[in-house]
Parts: C-alpha cells; structure tokens; sequence
C-alpha cells in the first residue's frame, strides 16, 4: 500500500505582523440582543429588545445600526426564512404559555430572569440565523436587523452585493 504525502507547500505560512494579528478581521458580523423593556399594560403588555448590529460585510448596507424587536418579529423572521430561503432554520425560543397562567405568584413572562434567559435565547438565534451565507442573501434579514419598523408587506427577495 502506498503512502500518500502531505504537499509542503500547503504547510508554509506567511509571518504574521502586528497589523494582522491585532488589526480588525477581515469579515466580521456582531449581533447582540441587550436592554429589554417591557411596555404596554394589561393584555397589551409585551418585552421588546435592542439589537444592535456592527458588521463589515458589503452585503450589509449599514455598517452599524441599532433596531428594538419583539417575539412576534422573530416568529415573522422564521416564518420569511423558512417560506423565501433554503436556509434550515434553527428553532427560536417558543412561546411560554405556562408562564402566563395566572395566579402564579410572580412576574410570569415578565419576570426578570425570565426576562434576560428569553434575551440570551434571541441572541443566539439572530447570531445562527445571520451567520448562515444564504441567510445573509434574504432581504427579510437585512429588514429584521437594519430597519427601523419592519414592513411586513416588502416584497421577499435576494440582496445583491454592492
């Protein structure tokens, strides 16, 4: 049997300077949920969250950018994915209908550490989600992250790079 070599020229590398090790990365996408509030009263009360997107990617028409969302606009966001892309789409933190019950002696889905484990789950989602490459592609992502207030009747398409 014969044994197969390795091509050395795979193994050379260039010497790393201060630039490349410390500089910025050449690709980067930072997503983070932080600062929840909770608004409304009653039967209209809801916990929205700030995300907050600082990319490089030319895909991506703004470099920086700071959005509020709900649990609606995730569940829209999965909704767009799975309908428009051929993305799988991992599952998002589901809707806590125990939590709701009432009489429970707390805060329910308003409870604080409710609360910050629901802001940790979105997190991860939206950091899955955006960094899938077809993701990126679907104009209903660059909605969710990047504007404002999220025309739910935009018409679904690819984005181009610039």
């Amino acid at each position: 049997m014969a044994e197969t070599v390795a091509d050395p020229r795979r193994l050379i590398t260039k010497p790393q300077n201060l630039n490349d090790a410390y500089g910025p990365p050449s690709n980067f996408l930072e997503i983070d949920v932080s600062n929840p509030q909770t608004v409304g009263v009653g039967r209209g009360r809801f916990t929205t969250y700030e995300i907050r997107v600082k990319t490089n990617l030319p895909i991506f028409k703004l470099k920086e950018s700071t959005v509020r969302r709900r649990y609606s606009d995730f569940e829209w966001l999965r909704s767009e994915l799975e309908r428009e892309s051929k993305v799988v789409v991992p599952p998002r933190p589901g809707k806590a209908f125990l939590r709701q019950l009432p009489f429970r002696g707390d805060d329910g889905i308003f409870d604080d550490n409710f609360i910050e484990e629901r802001k940790q789950g979105r997190e991860q989602f939206i950091n899955k989600v955006s960094g899938h490459p077809l993701a990126q592609n679907e104009r209903c992502l660059h909605v969710f992250l990047q504007d404002e207030i999220i025309d739910k009747s935009y018409t679904p398409s690819k984005i181009r790079h610039a």
